[in-house]
């Protein structure tokens, strides 16, 4: 991509984000056009490249989910789901897919016995539909994607464009933060998840994908061969987008983002020849100033209080019984309700209401492990290890994704701390199924060595 296609982009989607905050009901059109516009390209591009615009529209709402839930922007609050699904069939029904993809159709069918366990307990109902509709368009829109990226071949230079298609409009939604709430001092009081600075929603969501875009960045500045002011621009974008992620006071999506980054650093510095090495320890060293830089910045607009709240103490300085926040008491709680119905489970949607009959407390679960197991039973035991084991077998076999470990880990640390709330773990999870093809090397200007990417 040429450098003034990537300011132009930069520019048009800090725009986006303060026009959608001077005129809030300008999300909806957007996303209207956001919708109209990729099916559009999808249906109209090429077989050869359909699949590369599939994943590209999807990577775009990802982005830019969080950023129209919080404006009212979609037209249902899993809209964004039911659009990548849209996508990905779209896709399916003109390019083929490997029969060895078929292991996540056994992965769907797993899913639907809870379905009738809830139907029986529950009846026709409204909140059925509803229950099933929130707990089940996660999966299915992962099972889905999974099935049209597994084992798929897609080029570098293609992967990174994806990639860039999910951080723009996480752009967007950081000038927007940046916004609603300019003086982080002003709205900070203690050290529980913020929502004065997540935009008035949710922190979990927002940091979550503040995280991706942080990974997004990192892994843009490590990689990048392009002029010095490029790779200076990304470091400023990462640097806002982490300060912003840190105040949110929200700690999963920032943790999961530095799992990811240091994977990916890890991966990244076996893969390439010793030049590239030397950059990448250099690079390491600017990275972490900025770093530190933020969250110094971080510390001193919270009065410390982000100090304390990652130190798992109170505003008081004392230390929490609990790290997690309540999770570890809804964790457990489900794996009981296993235990009580380990063949079928409680059904799909049962699990808050369940909870809420047995101990007054309404609260939805944030681990997308114990709610399959508790609602689905041992099809959700089996289902789960499918997606836990799948990918990795994929890996055995083709070394190429050198995303693989950084894509896994955000989807498997996602689901824990946030379980499937948002479409970003299961396109992301679908991500790490891909192989991903290099150019053969071109004298010594070659970054990549082919050779060792699939050793």
């Amino acid at each position: 991509m040429k450098l003034s296609v990537y300011y132009k982009l930069i520019i048009f989607h800090v725009l986006l984000g303060i026009l959608i905050f001077a005129f809030k009901p300008l999300a909806t059109p957007y996303f209207l056009f956001t919708t109209v516009f990729f099916t559009y390209k999808i249906i109209r591009v090429s077989k050869k490249r359909k699949a590369f615009y599939v994943l590209l529209a999807c990577s775009y709402v990802v982005g830019i989910e969080v950023f129209l839930r919080m404006n009212g922007g979609t037209i249902s609050y899993e809209a964004s789901k039911y659009l990548v699904i849209l996508f990905i069939l779209l896709g399916m029904f003109s390019v083929s897919f490997t029969n060895r993809a078929l292991i996540y159709v056994l992965y769907i069918l797993l899913l639907i016995p809870g379905i009738y366990v809830a139907i029986a307990e529950m009846g026709f109902e409204t909140n059925i539909r509803k229950a099933i509709a929130f707990n089940l368009s996660g999966p299915v829109c992962l099972g889905l994607v999974a099935i049209f990226c597994y084992r798929r071949n897609i080029t570098f230079n293609q992967i990174k464009i994806i990639l860039l298609a999910l951080l723009l409009p996480l752009i967007s939604m950081t000038v927007f933060l940046v916004l609603y709430t300019p003086d982080i001092e002003s709205v900070i009081t203690g050290t529980a998840s913020n929502f004065a600075a997540s935009g008035g929603f949710g922190p979990n969501q927002v940091a979550t994908v503040l995280g991706l875009g942080l990974f997004v960045l990192a892994a843009r500045f490590f990689m990048s061969r392009e002029h010095l002011y490029l790779r200076l621009i990304d470091l400023a974008l990462l640097a806002l987008m982490g300060f912003r992620a840190i105040v949110t006071f929200s700690r999963g999506g920032v943790i999961t983002a530095l799992v990811m980054i240091l994977s990916f650093i890890a991966i990244y510095y076996l893969k390439v020849n010793k030049k590239k090495r030397l950059q990448i320890q250099l690079s390491v060293f600017l990275f972490l100033v900025v770093a530190l830089l933020t969250w110094f910045v971080s510390s001193i607009q919270t009065h410390g209080f982000i100090d304390k709240r990652y130190a798992n103490q109170d505003a008081a300085g004392r230390s929490k019984g609990d790290v997690t926040t309540g999770r570890t008491d809804l964790l457990a709680f489900e794996f009981k309700e296993f235990v009580n119905h380990p063949f079928l489970g409680i059904g799909v949607g049962k699990v808050k209401e369940v909870r809420f009959n047995e101990t007054g407390i309404e609260a939805a679960s944030h681990n997308e492990m114990s709610r399959i197991v508790a609602e689905h039973g041992l099809f959700g035991v089996f289902a789960f290890l499918i997606l836990l084991i799948a990918p990795l077998v994929v890996r055995l076999n083709n070394k190429s994704n050198i995303f693989f470990y950084s894509f896994y880990a955000f989807w498997l640390l996602t689901i824990n701390h946030s379980a499937m709330r948002i479409a970003a773990p299961a396109f992301v999870y679908g991500l790490c199924l891909l192989n991903i093809t290099y150019k053969k090397p071109q004298k010594s200007k070659n970054v990549l060595q082919p050779n060792r990417l699939s050793a």
